[in-house]
């Protein structure tokens, strides 16, 4: 069961974290508390499980980052482990996972990729393949973000 404040925390923590020296210390200000408690009530949340994640969404468009391509990687289940651990390393890199293949899809490792242009990108996965030792892969730029929200669990009712 939660508490109220710990509702209210939540609540303040889904939305956008302040952009400042120190954005709990600003936060905790709007929910009367102080940064320490509010501090506090987070990994004692984190620590129960409550909060699982808890990360920054950035808006690439907004930053000059326009070529966004979700590459589809047939790699040998020996290796996704080993592959998946050095695309995730790699910094035009923002997720990669594996997932079962399909009978008329057999791709197993996702990465999403993330440059100022398709041909930049298209000579980082080129690279990619490379370094890894892949050569099966489906590359599907983004024409057009369709969702960029977070989840809300609880919604002060004084907003």
């Amino acid at each position: 069961m939660l508490s109220e404040t710990e509702k209210k925390v939540i609540n303040a923590i889904q939305g956008d974290i302040p952009v400042t020296q120190r954005p709990y210390r600003d936060m905790a200000k709007e929910l009367g508390m102080d940064e320490d408690t509010l501090i506090g009530i987070l990994k004692d949340l984190s620590r129960r499980g409550i909060i699982r994640r808890f990360g920054a969404t950035l808006r690439h468009q907004k930053s000059g980052i326009t070529a966004n391509a979700m590459v589809a990687w047939q790699v040998d289940e020996a290796r996704v482990e080993e592959v998946g651990t050095l695309f995730a390393s790699l910094e035009e890199v923002t997720h990669c996972y594996r997932r079962n293949p399909a009978p008329d899809w057999p791709y197993n490792l996702y990465t999403m990729v993330h440059t100022t242009n398709e041909d930049l990108c298209m000579e980082k996965i080129r690279q990619m393949a490379e370094k890894a030792g892949v050569d099966r892969y489906n590359v599907l730029f983004s024409k057009r973000e369709l969702k960029k929200t977070s989840m809300e669990y609880f919604v002060d009712e004084d907003d």
